[in-house]
């Protein structure tokens, strides 16, 4: 059996209090220097947040201020124009917000001016586009017409958030500016089995497989532009233009909706789906010189 000496003896009370306070001390201390710890994280981390916030300002300022680029090239009238041979005539890019050079009208009377505002998300432009769209190819073809075509997009909140009508008129413009030649050809393929308004519309991918399979040249240029949205500042002045007139070389002061529709300055409002009516405005629009012009647009056959 051990026996228990003085020095074994258990710690007074006295002493006991004391362990006590050191312990509480010990621990005071450490939870001090979590404290400071925390508090140099928290500091640290918001001034990592600040940093990255006055970056996102910068960013922000830089891009808003930053220089808009040239408006698309042979779209110097807010259109792309293309006359015999679907030819489209070759302009300089514009700003913008530079004011438009309106295409001359054939002083003649023989050739028929057919300038069209379309939305590539409205319904009807396509009932106009896929009822027309070839007669005036063999128009323009044989010199007999020149068509001039302005993509807006009045339509870009009708697209469940997609902005269809900006993205696609961005694109057209991405055409007019890099294969322009190929414009008439994409334009019409645009119009076929075309989204409904109201819908998604067609992706980016979708609309770059439209630039390929209607036979656009330049595919890189094309589709890298199409990716960076790169004419949408001047689709956007171009359609604030168009909305608020005037529009050249008419009476009518400011497109009010689309398709619209001129031929020689004056405004169709016929069928968009009667070919044969659309003909017979052509011709009364020319006039008699334009009727008894060669070539001479025709009324399309019976379908």
């Amino acid at each position: 059996m051990t026996s228990v000496g003085p020095g074994n003896s258990r710690p007074s009370k006295n002493e006991r209090r004391e362990l006590a306070r050191q312990k509480a001390k010990a621990l005071r201390e450490e939870q001090k220097k979590k404290d400071r710890r925390n508090r140099v994280f928290l500091q640290g981390g918001i001034a990592v947040a600040a940093i990255a916030i006055v970056a996102l300002i910068v960013l922000v300022i830089v891009n808003s201020v930053r220089p808009a680029g040239p408006g698309p090239a042979n779209m110097a009238s807010d259109g792309i124009l293309i006359g015999e041979g679907m030819q489209a005539a070759k302009t300089a890019g514009l700003k913008p917000e530079a004011t438009p050079i309106a295409s001359e009208p054939d002083e003649s009377g023989t050739v028929a001016d057919i300038r069209v505002y379309v939305d590539y998300l409205c319904p009807f432009c396509g009932q106009f586009e896929q009822t027309n769209s070839e007669q005036i190819a063999q128009w323009v073809e044989s010199g007999a017409a020149t068509v001039e075509i302005h993509p807006i997009s009045i339509l870009t909140s009708k697209s469940a958030g997609t902005q269809y009508s900006l993205r696609a008129a961005n694109a057209a413009a991405c055409v007019a500016n890099y294969s322009p030649d190929d414009f008439y050809a994409f334009n019409a393929a645009m119009f076929e089995d075309m989204p409904e308004e109201g819908s998604s519309g067609r992706t980016t991918d979708e609309i770059k497989t439209i630039v390929k399979s209607s036979g656009v040249t330049g595919l890189s240029s094309v589709n890298e532009c199409i990716d960076d949205t790169k004419f949408k500042s001047w689709v956007l002045a171009s359609t604030d233009r168009a909305l608020a007139g005037p529009l050249p070389n008419t009476e009518l002061p400011a497109v009010d909706g689309t398709p619209t529709v001129l031929v020689n300055g004056n405004q169709y409002v016929g069928a968009l789906d009667d070919p044969k009516e659309f003909a017979s405005f052509v011709l009364q629009s020319a006039g008699e010189s334009y009727s008894t012009a060669t070539p001479t647009p025709s009324p399309a056959p019976a379908g």
